[in-house]
């Protein structure tokens, strides 16, 4: 089978078990009395990154690490500058969720935690039970801070869990089922596409984590982001691209770590760029915290563009390509500076407005 061919179908059965386990466990968490809300911060926002999850676990099991970090830098990369900045220039993103105000600044600083982990050169198996703490702790802290949502978040929400039915039991336990199954074949021939894909160009598995692999087990989450915008459900847009992030490295990562028989080996160039790029992108989520939880389609724009930059980076510097070193220069000197300028002034216009009422 072509290669092209079976990332396609690896891709398509994985982002459609991902699909089937989100509804499945959000209508089998609503049957058994879960608040909406409390589903849609935990259930949906972890469901979306099943993808992520599996192909992790398959690289692993395969023995290419590279794919492993690669796929949850990339995702983290991707959720925010793609996902985000397009769902912004779609309809601009006004939250008013009280949770993103601390999720912001959780995943900095697990984004910092994970880089002095990586500081050794690997993942090992402590580090992995370390973050699985985390995502425990994070999980039980969101259902609590969940009672403290004002009813016009937690009536979104709502709207957008599935309603649990009669038989929405059985039903819920043969969704997870066949969409766990889904996730574990499609992970299977989307990785092993893509490890060939990058044997016969040339490039680093650790290229392809970051491209094509985190782009395509994101599209969950490009998918439930964009649907939430067009609905008007914004804070569901947000909290599941801050909700999966947190995941990707303490759930995803932390699991990995665990089940590495030799932990998980790190490239030099992903502490290089790869990783700070992630923590940076992580950081520009923070004047959000503090404008109203308002993205402009101006930003959004801005963080898409951010991304093309980024890929066209990776992408050119694989290939040893000439354009690379001034792509670098002006990312360096021009564009950085000008997104910086441009967050410094949306923040400072937000408290000018603050202080003058």
């Amino acid at each position: 089978m072509n290669d092209w061919v079976l990332i396609g179908l690896g891709l398509a059965i994985l982002v459609g078990g991902a699909e089937l386990l989100v509804r499945g466990a959000s209508v089998l968490a609503s049957r058994l009395g879960v608040s909406p809300l409390v589903v849609g911060l935990t259930v949906v926002a972890f469901g979306t990154s099943s993808p992520e999850l599996a192909v992790s676990l398959s690289a692993v099991a395969r023995d290419q690490p590279d794919l492993v970090l690669g796929n949850a830098v990339g995702s983290n990369t991707f959720n925010v500058l793609f996902i985000l900045g397009l769902s912004a220039v779609v309809r601009p993103l006004i939250v008013s969720q009280r949770l993103i105000r601390v999720d912001v600044p959780i995943m900095i600083a697990i984004s910092i935690v994970l880089w002095a982990m990586l500081l050794d050169g690997s993942l090992g198996r402590f580090d992995g039970v370390v973050l699985l703490a985390g995502i425990v702790t994070y999980t039980i802290f969101a259902i609590r801070m969940s009672r403290r949502e004002p009813l016009a978040v937690v009536e979104e929400y709502a709207s957008a869990v599935p309603k649990p039915t009669r038989h929405s039991i059985l039903k819920a336990l043969i969704l997870i089922a066949v969409g766990l199954a889904g996730c574990v074949l499609g992970a299977r021939w989307f990785v092993s596409g893509a490890v060939a894909v990058a044997t016969d160009m040339g490039v680093s598995e650790l290229v392809i984590g970051l491209t094509i692999v985190a782009a395509g087990t994101s599209l969950p989450e490009v998918a439930t982001s964009l649907v939430a915008v067009v609905r008007g459900q914004r804070d569901i847009a947000v909290g599941n691209v801050i909700g999966s992030n947190i995941f990707n490295i303490l759930g995803i990562l932390g699991l990995a770590g665990v089940v590495a028989p030799r932990g998980i080996p790190v490239e030099p160039s992903l502490m290089a760029f790869d990783l700070p790029v992630m923590i940076a992108v992580a950081v520009a989520c923070l004047p959000i915290a503090f404008t109203g939880f308002r993205i402009n389609r101006w930003e959004g724009g801005l963080l898409f563009g951010a991304y093309v930059s980024y890929i066209a980076f990776i992408v050119l510097t694989s290939n040893q390509h000439e354009l690379a070193g001034w792509l670098s220069t002006a990312m360096r000197y021009f564009v950085i500076p000008i997104a910086g300028f441009g967050i410094l002034m949306s923040v400072g216009h937000v408290l000018l407005a603050r202080g003058r009422h």
